[in-house]
């Protein structure tokens, strides 16, 4: 299992980063990236944190923790020069929060973390083709999420992504210790978003090149 969307305490997670670490360590995930819930109030505050904990505890844990963000709600207008200061800060996994079913999220958001360059897209909702194209033209992958709400769309994400060529990764979003899940069940929830087996190895190792790309890069 590979997870590149979690929160901790320093947003509105239950844990600290330690212990969200050791408990997917300990049901055999391989890597996890913490992004918690950042806007222009906070990132110079979480990011750091984040950074500094991961790199604390880095030599003592078997799987790759990775610092990242996740923009939340910000002015689409703002995407661009938040991305930008969270890998500033340290953040080696940039989530933008997509227009979701569940929550008022401005329209143009998803198309903003596109041009932003976001790593990953969150749970983008009913996203239009044009922004589907404009995200495999920018390399910017699209979340399928196994968190309740959110995941209304995946159906629909998966379908239009597979026909058209979009990368797709799949996330938790924790919260809570209980929203990590196995590698077994993740395979469950591609399958039920309608990915055909053929397709779904490539959704993991889509995540395997965002953590490559994003180690390269920083």
């Amino acid at each position: 299992m590979i997870d590149l969307h979690t929160h901790t305490f320093f947003s509105d997670g239950e844990l600290v980063p330690s212990e969200l670490i050791r408990r997917a360590e300990a049901i055999g995930y391989k890597a996890i990236a913490i992004t918690d819930h950042v806007d222009a109030s906070n990132i110079d505050l979480v990011v750091p944190r984040i950074v500094s904990a991961i790199k604390q505890i880095r030599a003592y844990i078997s799987i790759e923790a990775l610092p990242g963000a996740e923009i939340t709600h910000a002015p689409p207008q703002t995407i661009p020069d938040l991305v930008k200061e969270a890998r500033q800060l340290g953040a080696k996994i940039v989530v933008v929060h997509g227009e979701t079913l569940v929550e008022p999220v401005a329209a143009g958001t998803n198309c903003a973390a596109i041009e932003a360059g976001a790593d990953i897209l969150a749970h983008p909702g009913l996203i239009s083709e044009e922004d589907l194209l404009f995200a495999k033209e920018k390399d910017v992958t699209l979340e399928i999420t196994s968190r309740k709400g959110h995941s209304l769309s995946n159906g629909y994400i998966a379908q239009e992504a597979t026909r058209l060529g979009v990368r797709l990764c799949l996330n938790t979003d924790s919260h809570s210790p209980s929203d990590l899940i196995t590698a077994e069940f993740a395979l469950k929830i591609l399958s039920g978003s309608g990915i055909e087996k053929n397709h779904i190895a490539s959704v993991f190792e889509n995540s395997k090149t965002i953590i490559e790309k994003a180690l390269r890069r920083n």
